[in-house]
């Protein structure tokens, strides 16, 4: 099971790959929306915004957080970091319940291009 300090660094790395992307992808990566991703194993959620083409991770929460985000992700720790590693198929785990992934719908377009 992946460790919060593992699942922060995925996020990071995350983040530090969306500001290097180029075209589309950094496009897409161009939202400036609040953001959560929820670790259910680890019963935490990660807080912040997507914005300047990266993820700022503002709070770290135990459970829910207290306002529902623009933008929110679910999955376990391992899961967070096998997608990040490319260990993972965004699709794929999303098609088969592992990844949940909730926003508007406009988001959700700009966002397919990302993943």
């Amino acid at each position: 099971m992946a460790t919060i300090e593992e699942c922060r660094s995925a996020l990071d790395k995350l983040s530090d790959n969306m500001a290097g992307a180029e075209g589309d992808v950094r496009s897409a990566a161009a939202l400036d929306r609040s953001l959560s991703c929820r670790i259910t194993d680890l019963d935490i959620t990660f807080v912040g915004r997507l914005k300047d083409g990266g993820i700022e991770v503002l709070d770290t929460v135990q459970g829910l957080p207290p306002e529902k985000a623009q933008i929110r992700l679910t999955m376990s720790g391992d899961d967070l970091v096998a997608l990040v590693n490319g260990e993972l198929h965004f699709a794929k785990a999303w098609g088969s319940g592992r990844v949940r992934l909730e926003a508007g719908l406009r988001d959700l377009l700009r966002l397919r291009k990302l993943l």
